[in-house]
């Protein structure tokens, strides 16, 4: 009976260490699931309940080494502390079908949900010059997203658009005037960049111009924009009259969100591989063009603040490989003072900072 027992007990011993010797499989994620909206590789923005939705296939890329020692990094000019709001796509139900419009201050407090219709997606916010407004882009009805503008204070909403369209990305010019935004044809994969009075009024396309996720230089003369025109997608900058086309990024994998810092100086966007994208910080010409985000966040939609010493961005650092682990972290523009804003179980994305 005593060697039956050692022989179970050391077969027990065995097997036990056999399991805690295998880890548990990671998880699969598809980011595509949760950020499709983000900066779709489609005409179509991300589908409502009920409706299909393309999952695009991206290619590997070998992306450049993480700031190469030739280049020069710019310092944060101020050790003070990051002011101004914070609007972005907060997904509390967890699904793309409600997707909602939050908003937070820039220290992390003063957490508002804005938007307040739970049975439809709303995305791609940003907050007018004067920081009193949100823009952002919500689902009507199949094929259709319209612009709507809310005042931050009162709650009241304006519907701008009518029936253009899959519209998203809208943005408020600096000189609070006008608005530009993407429109995707249905059933097409055209994207093109428009443009319209800030009431709605005369929308229209910028001429021979296709792309995606546009963003106002600040003093108003150009728009930087995404585009995959010359074949691999680049960041553009082009007049609002279509003219004076530039090619400013050359980077591989863009997906298109940017931004350009309100001094005018740097531009910012992200790149790379599924789950593998970095936040890339350069100068507003296109060049010094450098790894700015800590590496291994799945890092992207970077935003600058009002003084142009701080970016807001998505990232994933406290919850690799969760499609729900998506949250707002802000870094200074030297990569440094990385600090969580949101810590949530579901996505919060789509940053844009504001007064």
């Amino acid at each position: 009976m005593n060697k039956r027992i050692v022989f179970l007990s050391g077969f027990l011993l065995i097997m036990l260490a056999c399991t805690l010797g295998n880890p548990p499989q990671s998880q699969t994620s598809d980011l595509l699931a949760t950020l499709a909206a983000s900066t779709p590789l489609t005409g179509s923005p991300a589908a409502p309940s009920g409706e299909a939705s393309e999952s695009p296939t991206l290619s590997s890329v070998i992306l450049p080494t993480p700031i190469p020692s030739t280049l020069t990094v710019p310092t944060s000019a101020s050790t003070g502390q990051p002011t101004g709001k914070i609007v972005y796509t907060c997904q509390i139900f967890k699904v793309q079908a409600g997707n909602q419009i939050c908003i937070i201050n820039a220290d992390g407090t003063g957490f508002r949900r804005l938007t307040t219709d739970d049975s439809k997606q709303h995305y791609y916010p940003s907050l007018s010059p004067d920081g009193r407004s949100v823009i952002y882009a919500a689902f009507r009805e199949s094929n259709v997203y319209e612009i709507y503008e809310m005042n931050i204070a009162s709650g009241a909403v304006v519907q701008l658009t009518n029936r253009l369209g899959n519209l998203n990305a809208p943005e408020i010019s600096p000189d609070g005037e006008s608005i530009v935004f993407k429109r995707a044809r249905p059933n097409s994969d055209e994207n093109q960049l428009f443009l319209m009075e800030r009431n709605g009024a005369d929308p229209n396309n910028i001429p021979a111009l296709s792309g995606w996720d546009p963003t106002w230089s600040p003093d108003g003369k150009l728009i930087l924009f995404a585009s995959n025109r010359d074949g691999a997608v680049q960041l553009f900058t082009v007049r609002a009259n279509g003219k004076g086309l530039h090619k400013v990024s050359n980077l591989p994998a863009i997906r298109g969100r940017s931004d350009w810092s309100p001094d005018g100086k740097y531009i910012v966007t992200y790149s790379g591989a599924p789950w593998e994208h970095e936040v890339f910080l350069m100068t507003a010409d296109g060049s010094n063009a450098h790894i700015l985000s800590p590496l291994g966040g799945n890092s992207q939609g970077a935003s600058f603040s009002p003084d142009s010493q701080w970016i807001a961005f998505t990232a994933y650092f406290d919850h690799p490989s969760d499609d729900h682990g998506c949250e707002i972290y802000i870094m200074r523009i030297d990569g440094t003072d990385l600090r969580r804003l949101t810590s949530n179980d579901y996505c919060d994305y789509q940053p844009r900072w504001g007064p």
